[in-house]
C-alpha cells in the first residue's frame, strides 16, 4: 500500500482512508475491514511518553498492595478536583491527549470548554466510559432511527466490551449485548440502589427509571477471566488497561492485512474528483507536504478539526456552523446513611449507577443523570471546602465522605447551549482559526433547576438529597458529548450531510464523527456516534 508522498498525489484507489483513530475512527474502520474493503488510517498519533508508559508498566506487574506511594505520585501529578469538578481529565499524568492542539487545529474558544484531541485513541484515551444508547424518544428530527442503529450498537458492545448488568434500564435501553459481566457496587452504591428498589413502583410512576451503570470497562469474569482489580485509579487511567481505549480495536486492526496505519499526520484540505478525493496535509515532525488519493475518505477527527478540515475544503471561510452539546452538570447526593470508612474500600471510581428522568414537566427528553461513589478525588473537593480546618476536622470530613456522592448530569441538546463555530482566514504568514462562542440557552438552567427538585421531592424514595446550593452548571461543551455541526437530513441543503454523511454536493466524502449527529441526546455520546459511524462504513462500504 502506497505511502503518503510530498511531490505528488498517490492514487489508491482500492483503499479507503479514515482520518483519526478516535472511537468514531476505529469504528468506521472495523465497519469498512468486516466488508472486505482496504483501508488506510491517517493519524496525527500522539502516544504517551516513553518514560511514563514503562512506569505503567511495571505497575502492571504487581497488584494494588505492592504499588508504593511514590509510584502513584507521578500518576496523579496534575490532576486535581474541587466543588466545581476536575478540569481537563490527563492520562497517568500526561496531557499527550490535548497536545499540540493548538499548534494543528489554531483555536480560540470564547466561554467554550470543549477541546480537540490529536492523541492516538483520541479522547477514549481520557473518557468515563459510559455507555448507554440513544432512544427513540430523544430523536426527534433524526432521518434514522433506533431499529436502523440497533446491529451497529450491538457491533460496538463487541468491540468495547460491556460492564453491565440486568435491570431496570434494560426496558428502555437495550443492552445490545449478550452476555455482559457487572462490576461490583461501592459500599454507598449497593445501599442507594437498594433503597431505589425499595420504592421502585413509585419511583417508576414519577418517570425515574435506574440502575447500575453501563461501562466499557472489562469486569473480572467465570474462569479467572481478566477485569478491574478495584484501585480506584479510574480518573487518574487504569495501569492494567480494563477501560476501553479506541487504541486498542486500533491495535487489533493492525493484525487484519487488509488495514495499515499512518501516524503522525495533520490533514488539513480534502479535494474531490470524480474518482476519489485528494487528501492533503502535512507531517507532524517536520511539516514537510503530503497528498494522497484514496478512494473514499472517512472523517472521524474530532469535532472541532472536523469542522476545521471540512470548512477549510470548501472555502467557507467566516461562515459561522453551530454545534450543539448536552449540557452538563455537577450537584452533590448526600446519603441518608453513612456507608462508613469509604477511605479504605476497594472500588472503581468510575460511575456506579445511572438514573434517566422522564418527565414531560421538566422536559419532553430524557435526562440522564450519573451517580458516582466516594474517590480520592472527591475528598479533596472536601478538603479543599474545608480549608485550613481540614486537619481539626478530619472527623468531619471522614463523616461527610461515608455520605457523599456525586451526581452528574447531562441534558438534550435542545435545552443546551450551541457553539457557533467559524474559521477565519489567517492573514498573510498566519495560520487559519478556528473561533468557538458559547450561545446559551434560556432553558438550561430552568430545566436543571426542574431536575434538582424533583430529587428533592423524592428523597426519601431515593434516600438520599442533592444539596442545591453546590450545583454547578458548567461551561458550554465541558462534558465533551458535543457534535451536530453538519447533522444527517433525508434532503441536505448547505452545510448538511446525507445519511451516509456525506456533504451536499460530496459523493466520496463521509463525515463519520459526532459532527454529523442530528441532536445531541442526554444518554452518553459514544456508544451511539461509534453505532452511527459504524453504520456509514457498513452501509458505504462497497459503493462504486
Amino acid at each position: 500500500m502506497p505511502s503518503l508522498n510530498p511531490a505528488s498525489p498517490k492514487v489508491d484507489k482500492d483503499t479507503q482512508y479514515v482520518i483519526g483513530s478516535g472511537p468514531a475512527g476505529v469504528a468506521c474502520a472495523a465497519a469498512l475491514l468486516g466488508r472486505g474493503a482496504r483501508v488506510k488510517l491517517l493519524d496525527a498519533g500522539l502516544s504517551l511518553e516513553p518514560e511514563r508508559a514503562e512506569a505503567v508498566a511495571r505497575l502492571r506487574l504487581g497488584p494494588p498492595e505492592s504499588w508504593k506511594p511514590e509510584q502513584l505520585a507521578w500518576l496523579k501529578a496534575g490532576t486535581s478536583a474541587s466543588a466545581k469538578g476536575i478540569p481537563l481529565k490527563l492520562i497517568y499524568g500526561s496531557d499527550f491527549p490535548y497536545r499540540e492542539s493548538e499548534q494543528h487545529v489554531p483555536a480560540d474558544y470564547d466561554r467554550v470548554g470543549l477541546r480537540p484531541s490529536l492523541g492516538r485513541g483520541g479522547l477514549s484515551t481520557v473518557w468515563g466510559a459510559a455507555m448507554l444508547p440513544y432512544q427513540a424518544r430523544d430523536l426527534k428530527g433524526w432521518p434514522l432511527g433506533v431499529p436502523e442503529l440497533a446491529m451497529h450498537y450491538a457491533a460496538v458492545a463487541k468491540m468495547t466490551g460491556l460492564s453491565a448488568r440486568r435491570d431496570d434500564l434494560e426496558g428502555p435501553f437495550p443492552l445490545h449485548h449478550e452476555q455482559p459481566r457487572a462490576l461490583e457496587l461501592s459500599r454507598q452504591a449497593k445501599a442507594l440502589l437498594q433503597r431505589l428498589e425499595r420504592h421502585r413502583s413509585r419511583l417508576r410512576g414519577a418517570g425515574i427509571t435506574f440502575g447500575q451503570a453501563r461501562l466499557a470497562v472489562a469486569a473480572p469474569g467465570p474462569g479467572g477471566a481478566a477485569g478491574c482489580v478495584y484501585c480506584g485509579l479510574c480518573m487518574y487511567g487504569c495501569p492494567y488497561g480494563y477501560i476501553y481505549s479506541s487504541d486498542a480495536t486500533l491495535k487489533q486492526l493492525q493484525k487484519n492485512p487488509n488495514f495499515s496505519y499512518q501516524p503522525d499526520i495533520i490533514v488539513t484540505k480534502l479535494r474531490e474528483f470524480s474518482s476519489g478525493v485528494v487528501v492533503e496535509g502535512y507531517q507532524r515532525l517536520d511539516r514537510s507536504p503530503i497528498s494522497a488519493e484514496a478512494r473514499r475518505v472517512y472523517l472521524a477527527a474530532g469535532v472541532v478539526p472536523t469542522a476545521q478540515i471540512l470548512l477549510r475544503s470548501m472555502g467557507l471561510y467566516d461562515q459561522t456552523v453551530f454545534m450543539k452539546d448536552s449540557q452538563y452538570f455537577l450537584v452533590p447526593l448526600v446519603l441518608a446513611k453513612s456507608a462508613g470508612d469509604v477511605r479504605h474500600e476497594a472500588l472503581h471510581a468510575l460511575s456506579q449507577l445511572f438514573v434517566e428522568i422522564s418527565d414531560a414537566q421538566i422536559s419532553p427528553y430524557t435526562v440522564h443523570l450519573q451517580v458516582y461513589s466516594y474517590s480520592d478525588l472527591m475528598a479533596q473537593a472536601v478538603g479543599k471546602m474545608l480549608g485550613p480546618l481540614r486537619g481539626p476536622l478530619d472527623f468531619l470530613a471522614r463523616a461527610v465522605e461515608g455520605r457523599l456522592m456525586v451526581v452528574q448530569g447531562y441534558l438534550h441538546s435542545d435545552h443546551s447551549a450551541q457553539l457557533a463555530t467559524t474559521l477565519r482566514r489567517g492573514s498573510p504568514g498566519q495560520v487559519d482559526r478556528l473561533q468557538l462562542q458559547a450561545q446559551t440557552s434560556p432553558e438550561t438552567r430552568p430545566v436543571i433547576r426542574r431536575v434538582v427538585r424533583k430529587l428533592l421531592r423524592h428523597g426519601r424514595q431515593l434516600g438520599a438529597w442533592p444539596l442545591p446550593p453546590m450545583l454547578q452548571v458548567a461551561e458550554a461543551g465541558r462534558g465533551f458529548h458535543t457534535g451536530g455541526a453538519f447533522p444527517m437530513r433525508l434532503h441536505p441543503g448547505v452545510l448538511e450531510t446525507d445519511l451516509l454523511g456525506r456533504p451536499q454536493g460530496w459523493q466520496r466524502l463521509h463525515l463519520v464523527d459526532a459532527s454529523v449527529l442530528p441532536s445531541i441526546p442526554a444518554t452518553t455520546i459514544t456508544f451511539s456516534a461509534m453505532a452511527n459511524a459504524h453504520r456509514i462504513g457498513w452501509e458505504s462500504a462497497n459503493l462504486a
